[in-house]
């Protein structure tokens, strides 16, 4: 199995100020965190602006959507956006895409859209990977100058998250994604994990090695606030907590370490990002294992 480096990321999606906003992404920034994700709800800030905002004030902080609610874009506006903020963030930028969260029908009802089947929005979300792929190398390959002429900064074309954890959600990422972000409930265990992890090895084949395996952690240490209880489909933290939930890491920093390098070796899992309000308590576990 390919051992690839850690990375770590937050996900955040309000600020009070932009003030507030951009103090943050340079807060992640200094203490070792590689991307800011933002993700896409008709609640929080627009992802693309929001982005743009936060990689004026930085240097070397990635970002990304996480994910974009595809259904409620138009495939060709998506690679617009992408190859926008690809230029605007100087290369920094990775694109996030899923086929719709649970409860999004309701926002697609407020912006007058069709939200479709599951089949249909998973079709959608592949035109919207073909269209971007296309997109970006007609772009780059253009010879033509001028002001006007957008190219990505990447090469080929910024790197593509593709989260979920149905089957052909699944097929469809290990055929295009480079980076999978790995969907399990917050009840799913390790034993869950790691099922999950093996179907995405036998779909993928020896595209496998290539792909980077992410997963997003809902809290971080021992004190587990009930603001949470949302955040996990309702269920209490403290629940969750007993029956194993591989949505929370705890333990002293030895330990969280251990549980992540643990998940690495076994399943090749590497990305790592968390609910930004747990930024500080993962520090110290991003001091010792970011880039390692």
């Amino acid at each position: 199995m390919t051992v690839r480096p850690f990375r770590f990321g937050i996900v955040s999606a309000l600020a009070p100020t932009a003030h507030d906003w951009t103090t943050m992404a340079r807060r992640a920034e200094d203490l070792g965190y590689d991307t800011l994700l933002t993700p896409d709800t008709l609640r929080t800030f627009s992802p693309f602006p929001a982005i743009a905002a936060a990689a004026a004030a930085t240097d070397t902080l990635r970002f990304g959507t996480f994910v974009l609610n595809t259904p409620l874009h138009a495939p060709t506006a998506t690679a617009l956006n992408t190859m926008t903020i690809d230029m605007l963030t100087n290369g920094r930028f990775e694109l996030g895409l899923g086929a719709g969260r649970p409860g999004a029908e309701t926002e697609a009802e407020r912006l007058g859209i069709r939200w479709g089947t599951p089949g249909e929005r998973v079709t959608h979300l592949a035109d919207t990977i073909r269209t971007v792929k296309e997109t970006l190398r007609t772009a780059a390959a253009s010879t033509s100058t001028g002001p006007g002429q957008l190219r990505p900064v990447q090469q080929p074309r910024p790197p593509i998250l593709v989260a979920g954890q149905g089957r052909r959600l699944l097929r469809l990422a290990a055929e295009e994604a480079d980076i999978i972000g790995v969907g399990v409930g917050p009840e799913g265990t390790e034993y869950d994990l790691a099922a999950k992890v093996g179907e995405l090895r036998d779909i993928a084949g020896d595209r496998f090695p290539r792909l980077e395996l992410s997963m997003n952690i809902a809290a971080v240490g021992n004190d587990l606030p009930d603001w949470m209880r949302p955040m996990l489909g309702g269920t209490d933290p403290r629940e969750l907590a007993e029956k194993g939930s591989i949505a929370l890491l705890r333990g002293s920093t030895d330990d969280m370490v251990d549980t992540l390098l643990r998940r690495r070796e076994a399943l090749g899992i590497s990305y790592i990002s968390v609910n930004a309000t747990f930024m500080d308590q993962l520090a110290p576990v991003v001091g010792k294992l970011a880039g390692r």
